[in-house]
């Protein structure tokens, strides 16, 4: 084949994503080949949804890579986990150096770390892409977060940044950076959409048993917040879910049962958050209180003898506190973006990445499901300072949280006197506490730690003296039957 009859990309597997991500970028002036293990799924594709276009098929993955222009990329959307290396390996044989594999399943970042060096030590490149925004976004514009060797950004780079979704006259695209970051930082980014989910419900319990409003009067809440700094792709469709009703008038949202289902990347952000001994707090509490509510049938033998407190009617003023709940939900969502980018600056760190965070907000901005004009206002301030400790010390978050604590702290303990749990509300106002104190109790925990385990501590700045030197292990004698011998110290 000539050059010209030759395609820019090939792409494996064949589900709903990977078709319509063919379509998107067929319709950006891009010509795909299209592989499949079933290759009847090819011909289907090519007869039926690629008719009419300039996608080409193979049936073998000889053929598919035969067919590509060099250095050939070949991206594989198929399931995360054995799937993906079994492909790599029947790649390989065909394939020349500098070519590019490019792992667009949602793979976890520690196997795209692996996949990437071993690539590279045979000569080829690596890219492990997130990909957010679902069939819609694979059809007419994704987030993409490609991360990988950095020799392959230039040979990909007008395909992913035109493919990707448009926002603020920007593609939702920009490289990362290196081995496994793409994959980490979609984790992340489901980590984030987690919290953001369960603040939303925590806010729809407030309003409806706090002040008991009719799902009608809480979408027109969410539909004025849509018009201000909350607008986002998850307010737009909870406002949307809550004016659904069912054929007999009955909200949709009320028949749901109230299990709540996940897939595992918020887990892996929480439990990666905990390794690298990061306090990404909020997002734990909503993948807990994802597993509460699976505890369905013992939460309700629970509700028939726990009793609840007397519920009190609202006295105070109705907006007043709406407007609180609002502020509070606006503060909470900067505490979760927070603790979000101190964990990736945490990553970058420990997996020897260089992260553009101003890059991978810019991304967020459009096409997934965590869109929202807020991260406008963290991309502005990453590019302002690209070496921003927090986003909570930046001077338009710092303005935006210091307005916003009057009626945060009066809608959680409002919500605590009404029993209404609110996990995340809680444990966002309680970080934010801890995060602008200077002296923690945690002295008392490493007198505890070495009384019962003479684990050591160390004297704060000050308080030396000629038996407590400045930066040394220190271990007492608490009681009189205490030991000399101290603990070998760690961390946790």
């Amino acid at each position: 084949m000539s050059d010209s009859q030759l395609a820019d990309i090939g792409l494996i597997g064949l589900a709903v994503m990977g078709q319509n991500l063919i379509l998107n970028m067929n319709d950006k002036g891009f010509k795909v080949c299209a592989f499949n293990r079933t290759t009847s799924k090819v011909d289907r594709f090519l007869e039926n949804e690629a008719k009419g276009t300039n996608v080409i098929g193979a049936h073998s993955i000889e053929e598919l890579c035969s067919k590509l222009k060099t250095p050939r990329r070949i991206i594989l959307l198929v399931k995360a986990g054995p799937a993906v290396d079994d492909f790599i390996s029947q790649l390989e044989p065909h394939l020349e150096k500098g070519d590019i594999i490019i792992d667009g399943g949602n793979s976890h970042y520690p196997d795209s770390i692996r996949r990437c060096k071993e690539l590279e030590s045979k000569g080829l490149l690596f890219v492990g892409s997130g990909v957010s925004g679902g069939e819609e976004g694979a059809r007419n514009g994704p987030s993409l977060m490609p991360g990988g060797s950095d020799a392959a950004w230039p040979h990909i780079k007008e395909i992913f940044q035109k493919t990707a979704a448009q926002a603020y006259g920007e593609p939702c695209c920009d490289w990362v950076g290196q081995t496994g970051s793409g994959h980490y930082v979609k984790m992340v980014h489901n980590g984030i959409e987690y919290g953001d989910m369960q603040l939303i419900a925590e806010t729809y319990d407030i309003l409806k048993r706090g002040l008991g409003l009719e799902h009608a009067e809480i979408a027109d809440i969410f539909s004025k917040w849509q018009d201000g700094v909350l607008n986002s792709f998850l307010i737009e469709i909870t406002r949307d879910i809550l004016r659904f009703n069912d054929t007999d008038g009955v909200p949709m949202v009320d028949k749901i049962l109230d299990v709540a289902g996940q897939k595992g990347t918020g887990k892996w952000t929480a439990i990666n958050a905990l390794d690298l001994g990061m306090p990404v707090t909020l997002i734990g509490e909503a993948v807990f209180a994802r597993c509460l509510s699976s505890l369905k049938e013992e939460r309700v033998r629970a509700s028939k003898v726990i009793a609840a407190p007397a519920k009190q009617p609202f006295q105070g003023d109705k907006q007043q506190f709406i407007d609180d709940l609002m502020q509070g939900l606006y503060a909470s969502k900067i505490i979760s973006y927070a603790q979000g980018f101190m964990l990736m600056r945490e990553a970058a760190k420990v997996y020897n990445w260089t992260l553009n965070n101003a890059g991978i907000a810019a991304m967020w901005r459009g096409g997934c499901i965590i869109k929202s004009v807020f991260l406008s206002d963290i991309t502005a301030a990453y590019r302002e300072n690209p070496e921003l400790e927090s986003l909570l010390t930046s001077p338009f978050f710092l303005k935006a949280i210091s307005q916003a604590q009057p009626g945060w702290r009066r809608v959680v303990a409002q919500s605590t006197l009404w029993g209404i749990p609110i996990p995340a509300f809680t444990t966002a106002l309680s970080f934010f506490d801890g995060y602008r104190t200077e002296t923690l109790p945690a002295n008392l925990i490493q007198a505890q730690r070495d009384f019962f385990g003479a684990h050591t501590f160390r004297v704060r700045p000050g308080m030396e003296n000629d038996h407590m030197k400045a930066g040394e292990d220190i271990h007492v004698k608490w009681t009189a039957n205490s030991g000399d011998v101290s603990s070998s110290t760690y961390n946790a």
